[in-house]
């Protein structure tokens, strides 16, 4: 489909660098947006609505600095548990932020507010029902989290989820799940998709705050060491087993729990992926930490050569 004018020819790639919970930072929006993809952050990275505010002028600043730089997003937590909602989409509002990204509830007013001013509202969903609460919000995008994802992962196959939202939400789409090198963008692209939505390989870039410790343990990880489980979130998430085993998570209880609980409050969830670290089952490609520019101009070769070898493919 074609791009919303907001994005159309902003940018070099289609991609969005995934808003990542105490990883993503203004270093790294810049670093994307420079270089011609959507640079994103969770807002409640910082602290305090205040503190959110700085991250959005300082990012603000940075962009007006630049040569046509790609959009920044900020994502937003739509769910009963975070009591800084409302703060901090008045702060979206004030400063006009191109692209909300919402999570964990789709909520007309939320959607309403930033189509007000001019944003584009993209929400990540794991199944057609949420795809289809979302449409009926009005959101401008959705976001198909299929199974592989790092953070909260869906379990449905790329294939299944984005044909079922295909079939009544004609606006942009998106596809996160074990995305890392430029031919698998170009086969979202394939399914249907207008837009990458990659994660885990940025969390493995100078720019991310993540601990040199967790970059390493990315570096070191393959497919087989995520594990998808609700014990860390209350709601099911994907984790690199060796942080788990570090955590004193007992792993074979973690094998046999399929239960699904409700979200932790906001201060617990965050003092437990500071030692719980998520990533996606497409760890086992990433194999540097690279800077974010070095990364997506390379994302860029890799695409650029998939195209042309899918013109030399025949009938």
């Amino acid at each position: 489909m074609p791009l919303p004018a907001l994005l159309e020819q902003r940018l070099r790639l289609p991609l969005v660098a995934a808003p990542m919970f105490l990883i993503s930072n203004p270093q790294l929006v810049l670093a994307c947006c420079g270089h011609g993809v959507v640079g994103s952050f969770p807002a409640l990275n910082q602290r305090d609505t205040g503190g959110f505010k700085r991250w959005i002028e300082e990012i603000e600043a940075g962009l007006a600095a630049l040569e046509k730089p790609a959009p920044y997003a900020v994502n937003l937590i739509v769910h009963p548990s975070n009591p800084r909602l409302q703060a901090d989409l008045a702060v979206c509002v004030e400063h006009r932020v191109p692209i909300v990204i919402t999570s964990l509830g789709a909520v007309k007013e939320v959607v309403e507010a930033v189509q007000a001013y001019g944003g584009l509202v993209f929400h990540d969903v794991t199944t057609r029902r949420h795809g289809e609460k979302a449409a009926e919000a009005g959101v401008d995008g959705l976001i198909a989290v299929a199974a592989g994802a790092g953070g909260h992962a869906g379990t449905w196959s790329p294939f299944a989820l984005v044909a079922e939202l295909r079939q009544f939400f004609d606006k942009t789409l998106l596809l996160a799940g074990c995305l890392n090198h430029g031919h698998e963008m170009l086969a979202a692209q394939m399914l249907g998709v207008d837009l990458a939505y990659m994660g885990t390989r940025f969390i493995a870039t100078e720019e991310s705050q993540a601990q040199p410790a967790y970059k390493q343990m990315l570096l070191g990880a393959k497919a087989m060491d995520i594990v998808h489980t609700p014990a860390v979130s209350g709601v099911p998430a994907s984790f690199l087993r060796q942080s788990l085993e570090q955590a004193g998570f007992d792993m074979t209880a973690l094998k046999t729990r399929h239960d699904q609980g409700r979200l932790k409050p906001l201060d617990e969830e965050a003092k437990a992926w500071k030692t719980v670290w998520s990533a996606g089952q497409g760890v086992g490609g990433i194999q540097d930490l690279p800077d974010t520019g070095t990364l997506i101009e390379r994302l860029r070769d890799e695409y650029h050569q998939a195209l042309a070898r899918a013109h030399n493919l025949h009938a």
